[in-house]
């Protein structure tokens, strides 16, 4: 059996996973994925995203420590994507501009295309976007391949070469929502405004959970 997922599978496993019910405006956001139990304690230890170490658009080296103590949006694209990246990029370019004085909430892309998006090209592609500003608050990134498409799967998303797919490779639109402890909070199809718009309103909810948590 495929160990991804497809994109027809994601919403049907997503919610599957939730942990609880959608919760009301004012309790904190569900936890997403396969959780297990500490079995000393009896806590729940929620999924978490994977330690990782890849190669930005600027050949440095981006990890989780990267964003410590922030939140960040994640997807997966390719720059030669014929299909949905541009409107995907085009729903991230919009919250990026919206969070542009944030500095709590960072932005992770993961080239899927290990061969063709060099540190130069993604370098270009960031120039293309108008996010080549110094400021490094959006990672595009690239990496072997097996630890690219391997971390796909602890953000709950699809990515795998396939020469019948347009481009050559398969993956999800959607953009992920991360919390400052790895934890995968919120998703949202990327290639739809409506859902990024949800999703911007979840993110302020993480970062008024940020919030409330340092006045603990």
């Amino acid at each position: 059996m495929n160990s991804y997922l497809s994109r027809a599978a994601l919403p049907a496993l997503l919610a599957l996973l939730l942990s609880a019910c959608s919760p009301a405006a004012e309790q904190p956001l569900p936890y997403y994925g396969i959780h297990t139990t500490d079995p000393q304690t009896g806590d729940t230890i929620y999924h978490r995203i994977r330690d990782f170490a890849f190669i930005d658009q600027d050949s440095q080296q981006v990890t989780n420590a990267t964003f410590a103590g922030k939140a960040y949006v994640a997807d997966f694209f390719f720059t030669s994507c014929p299909t949905i990246c541009p409107k995907v990029k085009k729903n991230m370019l919009r919250m990026y501009e919206a969070y542009k004085d944030e500095d709590r909430l960072l932005f992770l892309s993961h080239s899927i295309d290990i061969k063709r998006d060099t540190v130069g090209r993604l370098k270009a592609y960031a120039q293309g976007l108008g996010i080549d500003d110094g400021s490094h608050r959006w990672r595009l990134v690239t990496g072997k391949r097996k630890e690219i498409y391997d971390i796909a799967y602890d953000y709950i998303s699809t990515a795998l070469e396939n020469p019948d797919a347009p481009g050559g490779f398969d993956h999800s639109g959607y953009v992920l929502l991360i919390d400052a402890n790895g934890h995968l909070r919120a998703y949202a199809d990327g290639t739809n405004k409506e859902e990024v718009d949800r999703l911007m309103g979840d993110i302020d909810r993480l970062l008024a959970e940020m919030d409330a948590g340092k006045k603990k």
